[in-house]
């Protein structure tokens, strides 16, 4: 091997190991604002993260999802009482607005192209909030109680865009497509 090829191999090796020690699974992760969350789990795609507590007494669950994200894209994290995948899940959004403030609703996805108005969701949500800080956005939420149980079909999504305060639509390949799971709350 020449040396040219030895510092190509070299430089590779030390950027992963770069990004290694810069990768933080939820388990270490410290929010900037304190929040403490009991449970965590590390999203299988989209670099995303959940956090909850469980509440029993009122089975409602107080989470933060979170996922790098540029400033100029969205996020969104969501149960689907009904079945699997987007159609039919029920989100809860979040994006940067130009002037910095953050904006999170919840909203429905009763189609391949939905809406993504505001909309009342078969659950309660409250104290809906955003952040986005070191290029990450978070969603912050109560959600329930659950009608369900305790073990649920998620969908978490980003997507590049957003145009007249509407999300505009994800990618649709790739991770985008494998965003989706079921949790256990309990966990």
């Amino acid at each position: 091997m020449d040396i040219a090829s030895k510092l190509t191999l070299l430089v590779g090796i030390l950027l992963a190991l770069v990004l290694l020690t810069h990768a933080q699974s939820c388990s270490n992760f410290t929010f900037p604002n304190n929040q403490v969350f009991d449970s965590c789990i590390d999203l299988p795609s989209l670099q995303a993260q959940l956090h909850w507590n469980y509440f029993a007494s009122t089975r409602s669950i107080h989470i933060a999802y979170k996922t790098n994200q540029a400033p100029t894209g969205w996020i969104a994290w969501a149960i689907n009482p009904t079945g699997t995948g987007m159609v039919g899940s029920q989100a809860l959004v979040a994006f940067q607005n130009s002037d910095g403030s953050m904006t999170a609703y919840p909203t429905t996805v009763t189609s391949m192209n939905p809406s993504m108005q505001p909309d009342t969701l078969s659950f309660k949500v409250s104290n809906i909030s955003a952040t986005y800080y070191n290029n990450e956005m978070t969603i912050f939420a109560i959600v329930g109680p659950l009608e369900n149980g305790t073990t649920v079909n998620h969908v978490w999504q980003a997507g590049d865009s957003v145009s007249n305060g509407i999300p505009q639509a994800h990618a649709l390949s790739g991770p985008n497509l494998q965003s989706m799971g079921r949790i256990s709350f309990l966990s």
